[in-house]
């Protein structure tokens, strides 16, 4: 699971989130250079991104995991999920703040286990 979240408090409690539901992380990276490099070294299950990363916005990384079938959960606290699903429609979008529960149950949905 590929995180990418340019907060650190958010970034690192998404990682331990993810991490005790029992999926293996990669994060939190502040970054789109860091998170692709990330991709290229290890095939993540699945992605969480912040729209707004620290080197900009994510959708090239974003776009660059879907063409690659890697789904793709947006978080955000700026974007509205309606706006992510219109501009991708393959993909899904919480709200900042989302709550443990609701994260674990979306990426487990993303990549089958639900």
């Amino acid at each position: 699971m590929l995180v990418a979240e340019d907060e650190a408090i958010i970034g690192y409690d998404l990682c331990e989130t993810v991490g005790e539901a029992g999926f293996a992380v990669e994060g939190p990276h502040t970054d789109m250079t860091s998170a692709m490099l990330a991709c290229q070294k290890t095939r993540p299950a699945a992605a969480i991104l912040d729209i707004q990363l620290d080197d900009g916005i994510v959708f090239p990384l974003a776009e660059k995991l879907m063409a690659e079938d890697i789904p793709v959960i947006f978080h955000s606290g700026i974007w509205s999920p309606e706006e992510m699903q219109e501009k991708f429609p393959q993909t899904q979008t919480l709200a900042k703040p989302c709550p443990p529960d609701r994260m674990i149950e979306t990426v487990q949905k993303a990549v089958g286990n639900a």
